[in-house]
């Protein structure tokens, strides 16, 4: 299997299943859950991914480097963890956090960040992680990292609710600047 091929699998997958997923003619149930048959379907009736198969579709959530999706424990059913744009409840409980959790993000995005916080702008929570390598690559993806540090212990004891997906992604609704920690 090519990597770009899983790549262009995940890419898809996040976009049927995170944002868009009436482009082919999907709706999401309760969790984000969809009928993997159904998606099998739609994304061949809609000219989408003509050569997903189960086995690939498989391969791809298995191998993810962010562990994006998860199958249902009964194997029928797929979704996203985290990182819609489109209403969806994921059942997440409340978690305790860490006290220092990290964001990364492109240099481009510190001054607005400084101004107003970090907010979770079209999705429904602003992403946070414990690492510094994933914190630095989602950063990547749109220029320079910055790393900003997250007093998320503080934030919870202030209030702040927190939810960790099972790919340990940390989500909340919006950060403060009060919270952040900058680099010099």
């Amino acid at each position: 299997m090519k990597q770009n091929q899983l790549k262009t699998i995940s890419k898809f997958l996040s976009l049927v299943l995170r944002h868009q997923p009436e482009m082919i003619g999907l709706t999401l149930e309760e969790g984000g859950w969809v009928d993997i048959e159904s998606l099998l379907a739609a994304a061949v009736k809609h000219h989408r991914a003509h050569y997903l198969s189960r086995a690939l579709l498989d391969t791809v959530v298995q191998t993810n480097d962010k562990q994006r999706f998860e199958i249902s424990p009964d194997n029928t059913k797929i979704r996203a963890r985290q990182g819609h744009s489109v209403q969806v409840e994921l059942g997440y409980e409340p978690s305790t956090p860490p006290e220092i959790l990290l964001h990364g993000t492109p240099s481009q995005s510190v001054q607005f960040i400084r101004e107003s916080g970090l907010k979770k702008m079209q999705r429904h929570h602003v992403h946070l992680h414990v690492d510094q390598k994933t914190s630095a690559a989602v950063g990547a993806r749109r220029g320079k990292p910055v790393l900003l540090k997250i007093r998320a212990g503080e934030m919870y004891r202030r209030g702040f609710r927190f939810f960790v997906t099972d790919n340990q992604v940390w989500l909340t609704d919006h950060v403060p600047a009060e919270f952040i920690e900058f680099p010099a």
